[in-house]
């Protein structure tokens, strides 16, 4: 009884029983698989990398977005930079995207808030604070936090305790603007590859609110289980990014240009899906991938490609 109601007593943001795949067996055999119930709430958005390389502008991937059928949109920070230094309005910008019936569910930003170098990461700051200014002028209340600047293969490994101080003083800019960082998993990179070292962040920040952005492709090519999934709540985990990887070539060889529609690799979508949309928990898919052969393609078709692979791998998996 001890242990149990230490295990509850552990913030959600770390670990949510309630939304474990795994129920206490009343017999000696441990723990045992618990039905799934189908999901109870999943939104759709579209990820702009998926069309990055159409280079239409954020004002036609709003437009494409909506006539593809998704729920949400988001964004790159580049992009809104780019539209801003062209003269574009955002609150003009921010009415395309709610007229369109989208929301902005989260954005893409790449401020160098974990970066080795102080200075750097001042800097950084600063950038995090402009961005998450802009992104709130559209609507946005999440932002992408991947480790840039600390990801390289020269880069120094940081310290996750390390990590976790550079991620609440990401957290305190976010909270002034309104607007919740995501501390994003990047399987290539040198720190925050695997699952359980953005979990220690997490958890160590001293933020019960504290989000993280999860990846089909960064678990795999991270090699973390994606049985480790189960552990995140609703509240720590409110935007995972959907995509597939093919059974070639293998992880060390991997890359973002690997990425395809979900269904059409060999990731165990029914796994992934079962345990960011059952048992009554909601989730936003957000379809992100880099592949040049979709870039080569149109773009309305790719996004209402990637739409229909994310609904049927949903069904299939509470079929």
């Amino acid at each position: 009884m001890q242990r149990r109601t230490l295990l509850t007593a552990i913030p959600a943001a770390t670990v949510a029983t309630v939304a474990s795949p795994f129920t206490l067996a009343s017999s000696t055999s441990g723990l045992t698989p618990a039905p799934v119930r189908a999901a109870a709430a999943v939104r759709y958005c579209l990820n702009t990398s998926t069309l990055r390389g159409q280079k239409l502008g954020i004002v036609r991937e709003v437009t494409i977005a909506a006539q593809a059928g998704y729920q949400g949109l988001e964004p790159w920070i580049p992009n809104l930079r780019e539209f801003v230094q062209q003269g574009g309005s955002l609150d003009d910008l921010r009415k395309q995207i709610s007229d369109a019936g989208l929301t902005v569910d989260s954005a893409i930003g790449f401020a160098q808030w974990i970066h080795p170098d102080a200075n750097a990461r001042t800097n950084a700051l600063e950038e995090a604070r402009r961005d998450m200014d802009m992104l709130r002028q559209i609507g946005g209340t999440r932002i992408a936090a991947p480790p840039v600047g600390a990801h390289q293969g020269d880069s120094p490994l940081v310290e996750l305790s390390a990590a976790a101080e550079r991620f609440a003083a990401l957290q305190k800019i976010g909270r002034d603007a309104g607007v919740q960082p995501q501390l994003e998993v990047w399987g290539f990179s040198k720190n925050l590859s695997r699952l359980g070292e953005v979990a220690y962040v997490a958890a160590e920040t001293g933020d019960p609110t504290t989000l993280l952005l999860l990846d089909t492709y960064h678990i795999h090519k991270g090699g973390s289980d994606f049985a480790g999934l189960s552990l995140f709540s609703d509240q720590s985990l409110q935007v995972f990014h959907m995509n597939d990887y093919p059974a070639e070539p293998p992880r060390a060889q991997i890359n973002d240009s690997h990425r395809v529609y979900p269904g059409d690799g060999v990731a165990p979508l029914n796994q992934i899906i079962q345990t960011l949309a059952g048992n009554g928990r909601s989730i936003t898919l957000s379809l992100e991938l880099f592949n040049p052969e979709y870039w080569k393609q149109d773009a309305a078709v790719v996004a209402a490609t990637g739409l229909a692979k994310m609904r049927s791998a949903v069904e299939q998996a509470f079929a």
